[in-house]
């Protein structure tokens, strides 16, 4: 069986994020993947407006799509990205995070989301793998949130995220080219990726190391204190991209690692039930103003105050 496997950059051309990128998809059409790759920088892409649009017409029921689909490349990048078996990211780190380019393009995911778009038969179910690559000059400790950011954006497209990989120390243009273990890690992301395709999707999980951060649910390496959310539930300790609770418990070597509770996987964002819960949230919390004339006229008589209001600009 032929799969479809598509590489999605937001480096520069010819450098090291789209270098080790094509490393990985060599690796993937050698074993006879279908191989697509763009370069973000290539297209025109809009940044989200946050017009709720699309939003509200999940709130009906309705696939209302997003209100820029025939003013930029967004759309035509999603009609085939969301026909994929896989997907491989790669992006630069910039400021502990994944560049703007990458963000702006993941950030309007949502008119995309599959969980809504296959419960009504918008599109088929279709299961997609997925594997990230970060890229940055320092250390991870100023790329501490770049695979983190990476990951949670590929969620609303129900990408099943079986490896990640971080290259550090690599600043200058092509200079990735230096290390053969940076382009033999990256080849391993591609051997990995059609190991995944090649199994059940039932039986798909992490294929990167073991021991990869905090999270045993995705693997992220970012967790914070819990707070009370949306119906009442909360947990002590949370994991800020798959969203499982659980808390923190001492080993029996002194080590501290993340338990995930008895239901800490309620709300996991990398589900579509997961996220179906969220999409109930939004629904009860947007649907609750705009059905309510009450809270809509209270918004509306204090709303001229701000309108007069005009500051002195650039």
């Amino acid at each position: 069986m032929s799969f479809k496997v598509m590489g999605i950059t937001a480096g520069r051309k010819n450098s090291n994020s789209e270098i080790l990128l094509k490393e990985a998809l060599l690796v993937c059409q050698e074993q006879g993947a279908e191989v697509t790759m763009i370069n973000l920088r290539d297209f025109n892409l809009i940044d989200c407006t946050g017009c709720t649009s699309c939003t509200m017409g999940m709130s009906l029921g309705k696939n209302t799509g997003c209100v820029l689909a025939e003013k930029d490349d967004k759309d035509k990048i999603m009609q085939v990205m969301l026909d994929q078996d896989a997907v491989i990211f790669s992006a630069p780190s910039y400021a502990l995070m994944p560049s703007s380019l990458f963000l702006k393009f993941m950030h309007r995911n949502l008119a995309y989301e599959t969980a809504f778009l296959t419960k009504i038969g918008a599109i088929k179910p279709h299961d997609r793998v997925g594997a990230l690559i970060a890229v940055g000059g320092s250390t991870r400790s100023w790329q501490s949130l770049s695979l983190e950011c990476m990951q949670i954006t590929t969620v609303t497209n129900s990408f099943k995220v079986v490896d990640m990989y971080m290259a550090t120390g690599v600043p200058a243009p092509a200079q990735v080219l230096l290390f053969e273990e940076k382009l033999a890690r990256a080849r391993e992301i591609g051997k990995n990726v059609m190991k995944a395709l090649n199994t059940p999707p039932a039986e798909r999980k992490w294929l990167g190391d073991p021991d990869t951060g905090w999270c045993p649910n995705c693997h992220s390496n970012s967790l914070c204190l819990g707070d009370t959310q949306w119906g009442g539930l909360r947990y002590p300790i949370e994991c800020t991209v798959c969203g499982a609770g659980g808390d923190l418990v001492k080993t029996e070597d002194g080590k501290w690692k993340f338990v995930i509770a008895e239901n800490g996987l309620e709300r996991d964002r990398t589900t579509e039930e997961g996220r179906g819960v969220h999409c109930d949230e939004i629904a009860d919390v947007q649907g609750g103003f705009f059905m309510d004339p009450n809270k809509r006229q209270a918004v509306a008589e204090r709303l001229p105050k701000y309108t007069k209001i005009q500051f002195k600009g650039l």
